[in-house]
């Protein structure tokens, strides 16, 4: 029974992805990637992979499908001004070829493996109690690769100030996005008073479990952005003007936190982002704690999106 379940899963997951692919619909192909996220989600959970299922969950199939949308219902206009234009047959004979091509390509790695397949989860295994964490996932990302992890928090930095870049200039430090009025009888207004304190403990708790199980600061970001959002696209709050001061050192301070541990590592363990022998956990937990709260902000404002009004509108 779990296999023809499995077979099914793995057929929608192909279905979808070249539904979204073929079609010529932007908010087809949006909701058809939110889907295909979602599916991806029970793959990762048959696979062993909890973390990863919560990281498509939450962010893949979540928090980028919501940018997906949002940026569908921007280009209505450009989508009809170039519906009539379609490639021509020989370049999407070429394209279909190509795309085959790497698909085979993909499969003959696959299966060429060796059993076990190769990779490093019994050196990741071997190394873990330096780290003093009980989560692999958590290991891996600030311990054994600390560096892409750093890069990628700086990465969502760098877009802020590329959506941020496109305010007006009249609205420049004010608040992003839309003020939505709340309607105290409203079904939204009552599921965001409803959920929004749910959301809250369960994004705590899954950051809090991340150092030894399943879970983490990317997960428990999103969820905590996800209830923000929820608040205010219920009218129940506003986002908050850019040039507040507070707002711009918890968009910094997570990665600024991130880099001191580093160059403090350098400077007691011989290399950046080493840890000094006893106070590896300390540090990556500090170093979690950091990364939180921004995270979090850093996530709700780009789905929130530029700034548009005054900091009084």
């Amino acid at each position: 029974m779990i296999q023809i379940v499995n077979c099914s899963v793995a057929l929608l997951v192909l279905l979808l992805a070249i539904f979204t692919t073929v079609t010529r619909k932007v908010f087809a192909a949006s909701f058809g990637f939110i889907a295909y996220g979602l599916l991806l989600t029970l793959v990762w959970v048959q696979l062993g992979a909890p973390d990863v299922a919560l990281t498509e969950a939450a962010i893949g199939g979540g928090l980028t499908g919501v940018l997906l949308v949002g940026s569908a219902s921007r280009l209505r206009q450009s989508e009809a001004d170039g519906g009539v234009e379609r490639p021509g047959l020989p370049a999407r004979w070429i394209a279909a070829v190509a795309a085959a091509i790497v698909a085979a390509a993909l499969a003959l790695c696959v299966l060429a493996w060796t059993e076990p397949a190769p990779g490093l989860a019994p050196q990741t295994a071997a190394s873990m109690g330096a780290t003093g964490v009980g989560n692999p996932i958590t290991a891996v990302l600030l311990a054994f690769r600390a560096l892409d992890t750093l890069l990628e928090a700086i990465v969502l930095l760098f877009a802020i100030v590329g959506v941020w870049s496109l305010a007006p200039d009249r609205a420049w430090g004010g608040r992003p996005g839309r003020a939505y009025r709340s309607d105290p009888e409203g079904l939204l207004a009552y599921a965001a008073r409803v959920l929004a304190p749910i959301g809250i403990v369960v994004g705590i708790y899954i950051f809090w479990v991340g150092a030894d199980h399943p879970g983490g600061k990317f997960q428990g970001a999103t969820i905590l952005a996800a209830m923000w959002l929820l608040l205010w696209r219920a009218g129940l709050t506003d986002a908050p003007p850019i040039n507040r001061r507070w707002l711009r050192l918890t968009l910094v301070g997570g990665p600024i936190v991130f880099v001191v541990i580093g160059f403090l590592g350098a400077a007691t363990a011989g290399a950046f982002l080493a840890y000094p022998d006893g106070y590896a956990k300390p540090l990556i937990l500090a170093i979690e704690w950091a990364l939180l709260p921004s995270l979090a902000l850093t996530l709700f404002l780009l789905v929130v999106g530029a700034p548009q009004r005054l900091a009084t509108g």
